[in-house]
């Protein structure tokens, strides 16, 4: 047997073994690539807000009328009430409250509205979330009528912790201005705004929710 068949035949199995971590190599790469690819090509949970920036009470309802120029129409009878909350904590703003909302498996905001108290965005500045111009429930509410209200009713959050601290002026007013617009649009009434609490066992928006106050601001705009 000559040298050089020796040399063939000792390099084969190396050569095969070779083959094979190559192989298994771009058969991982592969799956991977394709793994990857099948994530990209998941929708994304939308997480953006638009922002309505601080408006004077006399520009409010020209300024307002933008939030019913939605990307799903608004339904007649599909929003029955609205719902006042407060985010729990004194800084805050949609890109926070995202997160949060994310990290419980909310996909995305859970509010239809936030308003700002100054702590993360201008002070008394309105957004609008995902949910609102698509049309969707929200996930603003627990308890035992959870599904009914996340359905029928429209979130609004107050950043702020209104058990330790008042709210701003200007979100109370921004607050009046904005359930007052959906309240004639929507013809829903008076009893069907509510506060977190009332619907569900929860301090929110807090004991410092100035409510005889957003009443009477409610009732001089009608």
């Amino acid at each position: 047997m000559t040298a050089s068949m020796t040399r063939r035949r000792t390099n084969a199995p190396r050569l095969a073994r070779a083959h094979v971590v190559w192989g298994a190599l771009v058969a991982s790469m592969t799956g991977v690539g394709g793994l990857l690819l099948a994530l990209d090509q998941q929708p994304a949970v939308p997480t953006e807000a638009l922002a309505l920036v601080n408006l004077d009470r006399g520009a409010a309802a020209s300024e307002l009328d933008a939030i019913f120029d939605t990307k799903s129409p608004v339904k007649p009878g599909a929003w029955t009430g609205i719902v006042v909350h407060h985010s729990g904590g004194a800084i805050g703003s949609p890109e926070t409250l995202t997160q949060q909302h994310n990290a419980r498996g909310f996909k995305g905001l859970g509010y239809h509205f936030v308003i700002s108290n100054g702590q993360g965005a201008n002070d008394g500045q309105i957004f609008v979330g995902y949910r609102w111009p698509e049309q969707l429930p929200g996930v603003h509410v627990a308890g035992a009528k959870a599904e009914q209200y996340n359905r029928q009713t429209i979130g609004i959050c107050l950043i702020g912790d209104g058990e330790r601290r008042e709210f701003t002026p200007a979100q109370i007013a921004r607050l009046s201005e904005l359930v007052s617009a959906i309240q004639a649009k929507l013809n829903i009434p008076d009893r069907n705004v509510v506060l977190h609490r009332d619907i569900s066992p929860t301090a929110s928006p807090g004991r410092l929710f100035p409510e005889a106050t957003f009443r009477q601001l409610l009732a001089d705009s009608n």
